[in-house]
């Protein structure tokens, strides 16, 4: 529990570097960063497989890519050029996330045995998984068979954007 903070002051820090940066190589490597300490939060919530597609896809690939996709252009196109920030954006969103962290004290308390998925979901799946799915790990028979439908179209979702990157690195062989 004492890592939390740092780590959510970490985030903050590095998604404003990311942002202030006047160099893209460097903005890359400050949000592959950044996807690592938003692993490590994910590791800390308990979320182990979020966590570690994170850090494969965020940290790892999305940083690859990235890197690979700039190494292809000139130098001259990695340095950033921004336009003023609209007045609106200045004022809209603190407003957006005051009214955010607002509803977010409707929200069950972390870990609370009486919110809504507690109660309804989890013993559903803790009780009838075994006998429904022949499968003794829970996780695995949610995954796969209760929201097998929505974790293929995830499946699919990843693989399309795996090939879009793939024919976005092909060298120009057209």
């Amino acid at each position: 529990m004492t890592f939390e903070l740092p780590l959510l002051i970490l985030l903050v820090v590095t998604a404003a570097g990311a942002i202030m940066v006047k160099d893209l190589i460097s903005a890359v490597f400050i949000l592959g960063s950044y996807s690592f300490a938003l692993a490590l939060v994910w590791a800390l919530l308990g979320a182990v497989d979020v966590a570690f597609v994170e850090a494969v896809v965020g940290a790892g690939l999305a940083t690859v890519f990235f890197l690979l996709t700039l190494f292809g252009t000139n130098e001259k196109d990695t340095h950033i050029r921004r336009p003023p920030v609209p007045w609106t954006a200045i004022v809209g969103l603190p407003i957006l996330g005051l009214l955010l962290l607002y509803g977010a004290g409707d929200l069950p308390a972390f870990g609370d045995a009486n919110s809504p998925a507690s109660i309804h979901i989890s013993p559903f799946y803790l009780e009838n998984s075994l006998e429904q799915t022949a499968t003794p790990n829970v996780v695995t028979a949610v995954l796969m068979d209760y929201r097998s439908f929505d974790t293929f179209i995830e499946t699919i979702v990843i693989f399309t954007a795996g090939i879009a990157c793939a024919l976005i690195l092909r060298k120009g062989d057209s």
